[in-house]
């Protein structure tokens, strides 16, 4: 009895030594991100002021809006036009600079908070992350307070599917009383949006979506193969990820035009229903297949070391063997992403509501820079440079109630802008270099956003992550 006794204090005292040691590595790396805190950035101090000389790119038409000043009190646009007075606040001078609303990317994976400043590096001033896990809770949280400088940050709950869907990543329901406990659950803590996803049987998918209206939750179909792609154009479903599954499901992996143009008119009878395309992570798949060193390209350095050396290998392998197996693979997804723009074009022609995402923070799909290449692909699908940038601005404001004070330049909204050196509505390149972002009407100048970008390239938090997702498995599944 005396070596039990001996056996379990000892076993207590690693165990609480071990738990010391995770407690000092989570704060080691939340301090190794103090430079996102507002106090950190000089220019950042004022969230009151005028901003003089820029060139408004409102978002509410198709103009431009020369020397135009703006007056910002608290964060919000307060007033604008060309001869604008200054009531007491400071003068910033915006040097004839374009100014636009900043971007938004509606479908991300956020792994930590270096990630939040290449979000803002790249012009994106809010995100809606589609993989909740408890440790997005608590940033959330740390963002509203107003403390660090972050895109504004919405998180869906954890991907529920049916219970044969294999895969950590899952939250797999067994029943229908459990998919209701837990929308009702993902509602009292705090998630604001339920992510429904492949493998939802019709039963579970009825009670997922009931108890999301009961609670007041919009949702997010990722589409589920045991259902038919048109019994996603359901309230309170607001937005259908991946333009890639039309192909694998209603198309079943044809590329007909024909049957893509019945998914068509079920969107336009529909119109409460937008396409999230993610674009760009599909066309990763055609580098995977083609670019033998991509994992050591410079820029997967702005992906999470986690995710890098566990998800982008295991891609990367998964292709390769495709290719050994296949040698027309590489040929067969160029011609499917040829024909993904395809459909975002007649969709678009139709007037169906697309809303720019770009599934970052996996594969190889790094987060911020990626928007700039999913814009570039609805250019090719027969955008012009405003209906491009509706996607990542106006449109997704017509998504959720909480977007709605964002996406345009106006009096009420956010003080959520751009400024760029050159007209965007010409060339949508300046948007990847932005030399001024501001959330909430706090600033950014370049050097800062550069400071962010190069802080994020050089962090080492895989542990870190991993004890993350950890708390993910212990507490979710």
């Amino acid at each position: 009895m005396r070596y039990l006794v001996s056996g379990l204090k000892i076993l207590g005292l690693l165990v609480g030594l071990l738990l010391l040691l995770v407690v000092v590595v989570i704060l080691a790396d939340r301090m190794r991100t103090g430079y996102l805190q507002v106090d950190q950035v000089p220019e950042a101090a004022e969230n009151s002021y005028v901003l003089r000389h820029v060139h408004v790119l409102p978002m509410t038409s198709d103009t431009v809006l020369f020397d135009h000043s703006i007056r910002i009190r608290d964060g919000v646009i307060e007033a604008m036009g060309p001869d604008l007075a200054a009531e007491g606040l400071p003068e910033v001078d915006g040097e004839g600079r374009y100014l636009l609303p900043g971007l938004m990317d509606m479908h991300v994976h956020v792994w930590d908070d270096y990630e939040l400043g290449l979000y803002l590096a790249s012009g994106v001033t809010a995100v809606r992350n589609l993989w909740g896990q408890p440790m997005h809770l608590r940033m959330k949280e740390k963002i509203r307070s107003g403390k660090i400088l972050s895109p504004a940050f919405f998180t869906s709950s954890p991907k529920l599917t049916g219970p044969d869907y294999a895969g950590d990543d899952n939250l797999q329901l067994a029943s229908v009383e459990e998919a209701r406990e837990k929308v009702a659950s993902c509602a009292e803590r705090g998630y604001d949006l339920i992510k429904t996803y492949n493998g939802l049987t019709p039963p579970l998918f009825e009670a997922i979506l009931a108890e999301s209206r009961q609670q007041g939750l919009d949702v997010v179909a990722h589409p589920s193969a045991l259902l038919p792609y048109d019994a996603h154009f359901r309230e309170p479903i607001r937005s259908i990820e991946h333009v890639e599954d039309i192909v694998q499901q209603p198309l079943d992996y044809h590329l007909d035009t024909m049957k893509l143009d019945e998914v068509v008119a079920g969107y336009v009878a529909h119109p409460g229903s937008a396409l999230c395309p993610t674009a760009v992570v599909f066309a990763n798949i055609h580098r995977l297949i083609t670019e033998p060193e991509i994992l050591e390209e410079e820029a997967l350095a702005a992906m999470n070391p986690l995710i890098r050396r566990v998800d982008s290998r295991a891609q990367f392998d998964r292709w390769s063997r495709t290719r050994a197996e296949d040698l027309d693979i590489g040929e067969k997804i160029r011609m499917q992403h040829d024909f993904h723009l395809l459909a975002i074009r007649k969709l678009h022609e139709a007037g169906v509501r697309i809303i720019c995402g770009t599934d970052a923070g996996i594969g190889i799909t790094p987060p911020g820079a990626s928007i700039h290449e999913e814009l570039g692909f609805y250019l090719q699908a027969g955008m012009s440079p405003y209906e491009a940038l509706l996607t990542a601005t106006a449109h997704p404001a017509r998504v959720h109630a909480f977007l709605e004070d964002m996406g345009t330049i106006a009096p009420g909204k956010r003080a959520n802008y751009l400024l760029v050196d050159g007209d965007p509505l010409e060339d949508l390149s300046v948007l990847a270099d932005p030399q001024v972002v501001s959330v909430n009407g706090r600033r950014m100048a370049a050097g800062t956003l550069d400071h962010f970008r190069e802080r994020a390239l050089d962090r080492h938090n895989l542990i870190v992550t991993g004890l993350r997702y950890a708390e993910y498995l212990l507490v979710e599944r």
